[in-house]
């Protein structure tokens, strides 16, 4: 038997003016235009899988000037339901991820990346986790983007080791939410999910590449060219297709 506890608002009364400016710059740029979503807002899943416990789940989306929360949610299976098989409670949150994919159809999925500290044996549980969330978002076609508990935690407070109780009272401002979101598992999905808003905000606002997509060198412009020099710089024949090359002026 898995537990499945979830919460579903769309909330606006609750404002604290000093953490609103902590994503006041995104009004400065808006997704439209771009290839994401519907009307220029980018739906995004977050997800904080866990080894043991309760996995969470967050559905954010914003349209680079305002996020709002659609859905939060956690799950725990019981540890009867993990006794009937090996991976009882893998299936679950398959099952999980399945089904708010196809309720919410998200144009992205954000997942918080293993811990390096974890012991092995956490380690490879949480692996193992984050494999059938992988394997449901392909199944589906949604792009994952992974990103460090850290990093995270920078993002929404601004700061990498914030506490579990100050991450819950970000997103809660952040987000405009009446009450503040239960529990930490739910609050960090909807964080990473937050994170990802952010990271795919200054992509589109300096042009930068998709995470997922690698980047083609072009020719940097010369500012002076009256030396006799060419307009624009391009790998030489020595250094295309290796590293490039240390040259000294001893």
């Amino acid at each position: 038997m898995a537990f499945f506890f979830s919460h579903e608002t769309f909330t606006k009364g609750w404002r604290e003016s000093g953490v609103r400016r902590k994503l006041g710059a995104m009004a400065e740029t808006t997704f439209t235009g771009r290839s994401y979503g519907k009307n220029g807002w980018l739906r995004v899943l977050g997800i904080d899988p866990a080894a043991a416990g309760a996995t969470g789940f967050g559905i954010v989306e914003s349209d680079g000037r305002r996020c709002r929360m659609l859905h939060y949610c956690f799950l725990k299976v019981a540890a009867k339901r993990q006794k009937e098989f090996a991976g009882a409670a893998l299936q679950d949150v398959h099952a999980r991820v399945c089904g708010l994919i196809e309720q919410y159809s998200p144009d992205a999925m954000a997942v918080e990346s293993v811990f390096t500290a974890l012991n092995m044996r956490t380690a490879l549980r949480l692996a193992e986790v984050r494999g059938v969330i992988l394997l449901a978002a392909a199944q589906h076609g949604v792009v994952v983007h992974s990103y460090a508990p850290r990093e995270v935690k920078a993002s929404v407070a601004g700061y990498g080791h914030a506490g579990k109780r100050q991450m819950q009272l970000m997103i809660r401002a952040l987000l405009s939410m009446n009450e503040t979101p239960e529990p930490s598992d739910a609050a960090d999905a909807l964080a990473v999910a937050l994170c990802h808003l952010q990271a795919e905000r200054v992509r589109w606002r300096f042009g930068l590449p998709d995470g997922n997509s690698s980047a083609k060198p072009r020719a940097l412009p010369v500012a002076i060219s009256s030396t006799g020099l060419t307009n624009e710089l391009r790998p030489s024949s020595a250094t295309r297709g290796g590293p490039p090359r240390i040259l000294s002026t001893r």
